[in-house]
């Protein structure tokens, strides 16, 4: 009897935390004993950080008297934070609040200081995890009951991307300017981790996909390249948009769990019992 395999479709650096935290679950939940699943990273997509020198300048000029930046993802935090190279409240005279839109973002604040300082600054986000989305954060900033013709809204993203969040600010009358701080690189073709997916049984494959972008570019790899199909495997995604993009490239059977980890592993337990 071949092996379950899970494959974790994350960039590198955030896959092995995935993977170690999976694997610990595993093995706490008494699955192992009867046989450990193979878990292979497969990054679709490289983050590959902005760092020019005018760049962080014109982040620097922008935020002078933004009213409110919205971090889209953890890679655009990080991103920005390493092209600062400065703590957030020292980036403008008044503190910015800012806008996220799950768990891992505001961890990722809270690991460069940000929201713990004397003074914390103001980090707003989806109460619920299932609402952990453009949408989500949109419905929680109208608590503040904003004049948005007034306000100057900065939102940080990597290149292309929904635009959904930034148009329904600039519909409520808020002054927009979205910068790209971080560009997605695909997995070459040739990169030898292609040649470990080769050897799965499909039919008993879990694919944990977190990127609508990155599930389009594997539409495109497998059906160029691959003579397996992907109506054999199954797929987990943490948001509906990412779900209606693996039934598109093809998956047999897609499930849809909360955004976050806890939700990730806690969906990925329950299919391997299955």
């Amino acid at each position: 009897m071949s092996t379950k395999t899970i494959i974790v479709t994350r960039p590198s650096g955030q896959a092995r935390q995935l993977i170690e935290v999976l694997t610990n679950a595993i093995g706490k939940s008494g699955i192992a004993n009867r046989s450990f699943p193979e878990i292979l990273s497969l990054p679709l997509l490289t983050i590959a950080p902005k760092d020019d020198k005018p760049l962080a300048e014109y982040i620097a000029s922008v935020l002078n008297d933004a009213d409110l930046a919205i971090f889209v993802s953890p890679n655009a935090i990080e991103s920005v934070m390493r092209l600062m190279e400065r703590d957030w409240q020292d980036l403008s005279k008044e503190i910015i609040p800012i806008g996220v839109m799950g768990g891992s973002s505001q961890q990722a604040l809270r690991n460069h200081g940000v929201g713990l300082e004397q003074k914390p600054t103001p980090i707003i986000l989806p109460q619920k995890n299932e609402n952990w989305d453009s949408e989500g954060l949109w419905q929680e900033l109208q608590s503040l009951q904003w004049n948005w013709q007034n306000k100057k809204v900065v939102i940080f993203k990597g290149d292309g991307g929904r635009d959904w969040l930034a148009d329904t600010l600039k519909k409520a009358g808020a002054t927009v300017e979205a910068i790209s701080t971080y560009s997605r690189v695909p997995l070459d073709i040739d990169n030898p981790a292609w040649e470990a997916i080769r050897e799965i049984d499909w039919s008993k494959s879990l694919w944990l996909l977190t990127s609508s972008e990155a599930v389009r570019y594997l539409g495109g790899v497998i059906k160029d390249r691959f003579t397996q199909k992907l109506s054999s495997a199954s797929a987990l995604c943490p948001h509906h948009n990412i779900a209606d993009a693996a039934e598109l490239i093809g998956f047999g059977e897609v499930f849809t769990c909360d955004p976050g980890d806890e939700a990730l592993v806690k969906a990925t337990l329950a299919w391997l019992t299955i």
